[in-house]
């Protein structure tokens, strides 16, 4: 399975695998890394799985919906590495991302 390394809003670093078809919000949040809240359970509507992604894997991420982009307008954390956990589909193209959980809005 691939590897993702997890770093939380202290800094700290987690290595996790992900089950290939999972998003990274669900394998972040069955490692049991408290700080994804995502509450909304991956439906892109709450933005509360706000990351960071590694940008050398950028170009391994599928576009960004227009829902997406909308709800990353509202987070004062955005940068140009910002996606949504949900709509990030855990694969082996990823092995070895890091994403960095944002700071909550």
């Amino acid at each position: 399975m691939p590897k993702l390394i997890v770093v939380t809003r202290d800094g700290e670093e987690q290595e996790v695998t992900g089950e290939t078809g999972l998003s990274i919000m669900e394998v972040i949040r069955d490692a049991g890394i408290d700080e994804m809240l995502a509450l909304c359970g991956g439906c892109c509507s709450c933005a509360t799985c706000h990351v960071h992604v590694d940008p050398n894997f950028a170009a391994k991420l599928p576009p960004m919906s227009e829902d997406e982009n909308d709800l990353l307008d509202s987070s004062s954390f955005r940068d140009g590495n910002s996606r949504l956990s949900c709509q990030l589909p855990m694969n082996d193209a990823l092995d070895g991302m890091t994403v960095r959980i944002a700071e909550e809005d």
